[in-house]
């Protein structure tokens, strides 16, 4: 069994904040950072949370990102704005940008923002449950570098292509989903290769193209497939054309070609858009959601997506991370904060 370490969520924060802070990351940019990484642990998303430190740090180190970068929005139309990330890991450029995404669709019914020049290396949840709490239903996607092999093919084009969407539900936790467009996110694959563990038959493919249930070698040379076949393919195709071609960013194999191979998150964009109920359903938009999600919690063993993550966040529990991982990230720091 993988040991572990108890941590809770101040701490999860303080080991990530000090050790950004100590390769490269200003104040801003590693509280950003480190908000993300303990909210994933907090959540459970382990793929998410300190997992993602190493390759933070590897891209502060080889200058890849850009650690004091100041992300600036800028309208390009009345519903149309866009994050330039200067560079920077994509939390800050989030934290500006999402407010006034938020304005702009409480005031014109919808708008969307375009994150560019970034670097992604986290969960969009953060972002869509955001703008829930606005009273926005929210869609966000973004793509990465080549992992998926198109539905039919053995070789990769697409990114593990996440998209996340969420509803507001007044008075309530808003409901909310993260989902990639790979049969399994990259990173808990790799998880799994850490962990000795095998993955579901139809996660990927080995190096050779043929079908595998080892993690490591899905890992090493493999591919993920999409998820549902031709359906989760084309879902990714959609998010490289939002994620890419919309925004004007890298499409993966783009970002791959630029990439420095330094085992960080690459440049590219993040598309977000903003719908207000409010505005387009009036008055009474809330009541009517919630005679659906009535006869959906009627049903005997419906789950709403999302609500393992609010359960865990309520109960407030420690995170167990991974011992070996928390040591290597305490190595990275020069004064790693005490356990």
């Amino acid at each position: 069994m993988t040991d572990t370490i108890e941590m809770r969520a101040e701490q999860v924060h303080a080991l990530a904040h000090t050790c950004l802070s100590d390769n490269g990351c200003n104040e801003e940019n590693a509280a950003a950072v480190a908000d993300t990484v303990a909210t994933a642990e907090r959540n459970g998303a382990k793929s998410h949370g300190l997992f993602r430190i190493p390759g933070y740090v590897a891209a502060l180190r080889s200058g890849k990102v850009n650690g004091a970068a100041e992300p600036r929005v800028e309208e390009l139309r009345a519903a149309a704005l866009r994050a330039d990330g200067d560079g920077g890991f994509a939390p800050l450029a989030l934290r500006r940008g999402i407010p006034e995404l938020a304005r702009r669709a409480e005031k014109c019914g919808a708008a969307a923002l375009a994150v560019v020049r970034a670097h992604h290396f986290a969960a969009l949840w953060h972002e869509t449950e955001a703008l829930a709490e606005h009273g926005l239903a929210a869609l966000a996607c973004t793509a990465y570098m080549p992992a998926v092999a198109p539905a039919g093919a053995r070789a990769a084009l697409f990114g593990t292509n996440p998209i996340s969407f969420a509803w507001p539900r007044p008075g309530r936790e808003p409901m909310v989903f993260d989902m990639a467009t790979a049969a399994m996110a990259m990173g808990e694959v790799q998880i799994a290769a850490r962990d000795g563990k095998t993955v579901p038959p139809g996660t990927g493919l080995n190096a050779k193209g043929e079908p595998t249930t080892d993690p490591a070698r899905i890992a090493d040379g493999g591919v993920l497939l999409p998820f549902g076949g031709y359906k989760g393919s084309a879902l990714a195709l959609m998010v490289e054309l939002l994620a890419a071609a919309l925004i004007g960013e890298r499409f993966s194999f783009e970002a791959a070609e630029a990439d420095n191979r330094d085992g960080g998150p690459p440049r590219g964009g993040e598309f977000l858009l903003a719908l207000s109920p409010e505005a387009l359903a009036g008055s009474g938009w809330d009541k009517h959601a919630e005679e659906f999600f009535a006869r959906f919690d009627a049903l005997d063993g419906a789950r709403l997506p999302g609500a393992r993550r609010h359960a865990r966040r309520a109960e407030n529990v420690p995170a167990q991370v991974n011992a070996a991982l928390v040591e290597k990230i305490r190595g990275l720091c020069r004064n790693a904060p005490p356990l």
